[in-house]
C-alpha cells in the first residue's frame, strides 16, 4: 500500500494542493505583477545595511517591533505550480475504494477511476510556503515539502518584486530545500545559535500563514530536541508560536532577532495550529545547506540499527540506575553497526563524548553525521562498560541512477531507495524494505512507481542499499524486483543489460 500520514499526524504547514476544488484562492499579493522600482530597490538596500537589535538581557521584555523591522524584509512568498499523482478524492471515489479487490480488478476501466495503467494519474496543483534570505545574492532556505513536485517556484520578496526561483536542492530526510533567484544586494537574515535555546526562551515567527504576507506571531520554546515520527535525524524545536499552513520554511528568531530555526511542521487534529510547532534548528539547516550549495545533494550517515527508548524498568534489568540511553533491540545484516560488532541489548550512552538519553538523540547525531566518518559509542553491555569505533554507512537514497556519474560499479536501475523508518514499516505492515523515492530508466520503463515498497531483489530480501548493491555488482542482464504497491505484492522484471 502506499505509505500514509499517521492518523493525528503531523501535518506539513506548507504547500496544499490547489486544484479546481481549492479550499481557498490565492491572495492578491500572490498574484500581482512585480515591482522594480528604483524606489524599491533603494529601500531594500537601506533595510540590508540596518542595524541588528542586540540580543535583551534575561527577563526582559523582547522588543518584537525593532526585531520585525530588522528581519521582515529578508522574508519572502513561495509559490508552486506542479502535478503529482491524483488521490482517490481528487479522482472523485469514496474513501478507502483504491483498496477494495473489486475496484483493484476493474481498475482502469471507464468509470473505475484513473489508476489503469495507461492512464494519466497526475493532477495539477498550486501551493504556498514561506522561506528567508541567507545570502544577498539570493540564496534562499524554505522546506524541501514545499516544492516537493514542483515545476514552477516563485519568489516574492517583501518589496513586492517575483523572481522564478531554482531549486538547487532538496533534502527529504530534514526537510530543507535551497532556492537561487537572480537578484542582487538582497537584505538577509542573521544567524543564531540554537544551541543557546532553552526552554521558556521568547520566539517569533514570521512567515505567510494561508499566504497573508509578512505575519508574526509569537511565543516561547516549550520544549527542545524533539524527535518526531518519521523525522528521526532532526532535533525539532518545539514552540507555542502560531504556525499555520503557508508558515513552512519562515524563520524562526530568538529574542535578539537572529534566525534559530525553520518552521516545518505543527502537530494537529484540525488542520490549523493546535498549540504545537516545531522548527527545524537552524545548525542542522545550514550543515544540508552547505552540502546542497557545493554537490547539489546532501549526504546522511547511517548506523544500521533498530532503536528504542529505555524505561525504568528496561534500565533496571540491563543493571543500569538512570533510563538513559538508546537500546538497541535490533541490528540490520551487513550493516556499519554489524561490522563494528553491535548487538541487540546494547544500550548506547554516549556518541563521540556527547550524550545520548533519548533514542532519538542518537538518530539525529548519527544522521547529522557524514557517511564513512569513524565515531566511538560509549556502550553498556552485560552490566560493563566499553567502547565500540564505528565506521558509518550511508544512508544516501541513491541507488544507481541512470543521471548520477558517480554511480557505483554494476547494473543501472535508476531507482533512488532509502530504507523505511518504524513507523512506515508499522503502515505498510513489513519488517523490512526501501521506499522507492524516485524513479528513472529502466525500473521506470519496467512500471515501478515512486511510493513503492521494494521488499526483495532476485529473491533475496532487502532491508538495506548495500544489499541492493551487492546484487547488482554481480551485473546481471535481467532482475526480479519483488514491490508491494497498494497493499497489493507484485514482481516486476527489469531488463538492464
Amino acid at each position: 500500500m502506499k505509505l500514509k500520514p499517521l492518523a493525528a499526524a503531523l501535518l506539513a504547514g506548507g504547500v496544499l494542493g490547489a486544484g479546481a476544488a481549492s479550499a481557498f484562492e490565492l491572495p492578491t499579493w500572490l498574484r500581482t505583477a512585480p515591482a522594480t522600482t528604483a524606489a524599491a530597490t533603494a529601500a531594500t538596500a537601506a533595510v540590508a545595511t540596518a542595524p541588528i537589535a542586540p540580543i535583551p538581557a534575561q527577563g526582559t521584555v523582547p522588543d518584537y517591533r525593532a526585531i520585525f523591522k530588522q528581519a521582515g524584509p529578508a522574508v519572502v512568498g513561495i509559490t508552486v505550480e506542479g502535478t503529482h499523482k491524483a488521490s482517490a478524492e481528487e479522482q472523485g471515489l469514496p474513501e478507502g475504494l483504491e483498496n477494495d479487490p473489486f475496484f483493484q480488478f476493474f481498475r482502469g476501466m471507464p468509470g473505475f477511476g484513473q489508476r489503469g495503467r495507461g492512464a494519466n494519474p497526475s493532477v495539477p496543483f498550486r501551493g504556498q510556503g514561506s522561506g528567508f534570505v541567507v545570502a544577498s545574492d539570493g540564496l534562499i532556505l524554505t522546506n524541501a515539502h514545499v516544492v516537493r513536485e514542483a515545476k514552477e517556484v516563485t519568489v516574492k520578496l517583501s518589496d513586492r518584486r517575483e523572481f522564478a526561483a531554482k531549486v538547487l536542492g532538496s533534502d527529504p530526510v530534514t526537510d530543507i530545500a535551497v532556492l537561487r533567484i537572480e537578484a542582487k544586494g538582497l537584505p538577509t537574515m542573521r544567524l543564531g545559535d540554537a544551541r543557546r535555546l532553552e526552554v521558556g526562551d521568547p520566539v517569533m515567527a514570521i512567515g505567510a500563514p494561508y499566504g497573508f504576507e509578512q505575519t508574526a506571531t509569537t511565543g516561547i520554546v516549550s520544549a527542545k530536541g524533539r524527535s518526531l515520527p518519521g523525522d528521526t535525524v532532526v532535533p525539532f524545536i518545539q514552540t507555542d508560536a502560531a504556525v499555520n499552513p503557508g508558515n513552512s520554511g519562515g524563520p524562526l528568531l530568538d529574542a535578539g532577532g537572529a534566525v534559530v530555526g525553520i518552521n516545518a511542521q505543527i502537530y494537529s487534529q484540525s488542520g490549523g495550529f493546535q498549540g504545537l510547532s516545531f522548527a527545524i534548528p537552524i545548525d542542522v539547516a545550514l550543515k544540508v545547506k552547505d552540502q546542497i550549495v557545493a554537490t547539489g545533494r546532501a549526504q546522511h550517515a547511517r548506523l544500521g540499527v533498530t532503536i528504542q527508548d529505555l524505561n525504568q524498568g528496561l534500565a533496571e534489568s540491563f543493571g543500569l540506575e538512570r533510563p538513559d540511553g538508546a537500546l538497541v533491540s535490533g541490528v540490520q545484516p551487513d550493516s556499519a553497526a554489524a561490522k563494528a560488532g553491535l548487538k541487540p541489548g546494547d544500550v548506547v550512552t554516549e556518541v563521540d563524548g556527547q550524550v545520548v538519553t533519548r533514542s532519538g538523540n542518537l538518530s539525529s547525531l548519527i544522521g547529522m553525521s557524514a557517511p564513512g566518518e569513524r565515531v566511538k559509542l560509549k556502550v553498556w553491555r552485560d552490566k560493563s562498560w566499553r567502547e565500540i569505533e564505528v565506521k558509518l554507512g550511508s544512508a544516501e537514497a541513491e541507488v544507481a541512477r541512470s543521471d548520477d556519474p558517480a554511480r557505483p560499479e554494476g547494473a543501472q536501475l535508476g531507482l533512488a531507495l532509502r530504507p523505511l523508518t518504524r513507523d512506515e514499516q508499522r503502515q505498510a505492515k513489513v519488517d523490512g524494505g526501501l521506499l522507492v523515492q524516485d524513479v528513472d530508466g529502466p525500473a521506470a520503463r519496467a512500471g515501478v512507481e515512486r511510493g513503492d515498497v521494494l521488499l526483495a531483489i532476485n529473491g533475496q530480501p532487502v532491508q538495506s542499499i548495500e544489499q541492493v548493491q551487492t546484487v547488482l555488482k554481480n551485473k546481471p542482464r535481467h532482475v526480479a524486483l519483488l514491490v508491494q504497491r497498494d497493499g497489493e505484492t507484485i514482481f516486476v522484471p527489469i531488463r538492464i543489460g
